[in-house]
């Protein structure tokens, strides 16, 4: 059997951070504010006669294999994590070659490691039998992601690899909740701009500096995040309306509180590249992800593309073309 499975990336708009369970049961009606980028993840995997487990990486270059899934369970370490926890968990009864490949930059913030999390377990899913459900799969995601980098993850990140589109995810006691957002992609598309600064940011640490200070209690952090899912919750009303001015001052305004929380969440470079844009033409701009590199989403005036990129690169800093991706992870059976 062969299977190809792929997941768009992520760009967050607003209220990132409080998907990380238990922050959102602490601020009323959290909600995180997201939308499908058309980088994608994806994994090819073919079974074999025999038992070997074999693992390839085209965006990193790494390989490593094993001569049968216990084997592979009973490493003590891997060098792709990212592949082996996850069959550890499916536990195939057949041995597989699988390939994986990733679109999204190292470190970029655009979520390409949920992503590809959720290719390589919507395939293997499929592959086995197992029969999750999506949003069992979105659990079991979560938490090998949160085994392989040792800090809570958040949620948000695999609800646009699931779905696709732009998405309001709801923080609620009684659970997490997607409810797409109505907004007319090709509108959207004409506002988007998306840039690598080249430095790769470290979600895990950020964000788990954040979560201390705030599950320690620290007044300002807690009311910086309340003002940021307020914000959030203003930034789904104006997608809904389709209030574009709206969302650029709230992409302004959640980034200010935003840096707030953590030193480092910003740089020199992501600060030029804010300046500069604005006056070419950028309504907002904000990190995505934890910040202190990675990528930086710009939301802009109409026609404003073409200036903003060039400024962007006249900095040095790589534009990424993008658009949104209305679909989510797709599994594929191939021929042959």
């Amino acid at each position: 059997m062969r299977l190809h499975a792929k997941a768009p990336c992520r760009v967050d708009l607003a209220g990132g951070t409080l998907d990380i369970w238990p922050l959102y049961l602490y601020h009323d009606a959290a909600v995180t504010v997201n939308f499908a980028v058309t980088r994608y993840a994806s994994c090819l995997i073919e079974t074999r006669d025999d038992a070997r487990i074999e693992m390839h990486s085209r965006d990193t270059g790494l390989n490593e294999s094993f001569a049968s899934i216990e084997e592979l369970i009973a490493a003590p370490r891997y060098r792709l994590p990212l592949v082996a926890y996850q069959l550890r968990f499916f536990r195939p009864r057949t041995g597989l070659r699988i390939e994986t490949d990733s679109e999204a930059p190292v470190g970029g913030g655009i979520s390409g490691s949920s992503a590809l999390i959720i290719a390589i377990n919507a395939a293997l899913n499929r592959l086995t039998g197992a029969g999750y459900s999506l949003e069992r799969i979105r659990e079991i995601s979560q938490n090998i992601e949160s085994q392989i980098i040792r800090v809570p993850t958040g949620s948000q990140d695999y609800y646009p690899a699931m779905y696709g589109g732009v998405n309001a995810i709801e923080l609620e006691p009684d659970g997490i909740h997607r409810q797409a957002i109505p907004v007319d992609f090709e509108e959207l598309n004409r506002r988007i701009v998306l840039a690598y600064t080249g430095v790769p940011r470290n979600s895990g640490i950020n964000n788990w500096e954040v979560m201390k200070a705030h599950i320690d209690g620290d007044r300002r952090v807690h009311r910086n995040f309340d003002r940021i899912a307020a914000i959030a919750q203003a930034m789904r009303a104006a997608l809904e309306k389709g209030d574009w001015d709206e969302a650029g001052r709230l992409l302004r305004e959640e980034w200010a509180h935003r840096r707030k929380n953590v030193p480092g969440i910003t740089t020199e470079l992501i600060d030029r590249l804010v300046e500069v844009t604005r006056r070419a033409g950028a309504l907002g701009a904000k990190v995505c992800g934890a910040g202190g590199g990675g990528c930086v989403f710009f939301l802009v005036e109409p026609g404003a593309q073409e200036r903003v990129s060039a400024a962007i690169e006249r900095l040095g800093t790589e534009v990424l073309p993008v658009k949104v991706a209305p679909r989510g992870v797709r599994v594929t059976r191939l021929s042959g």
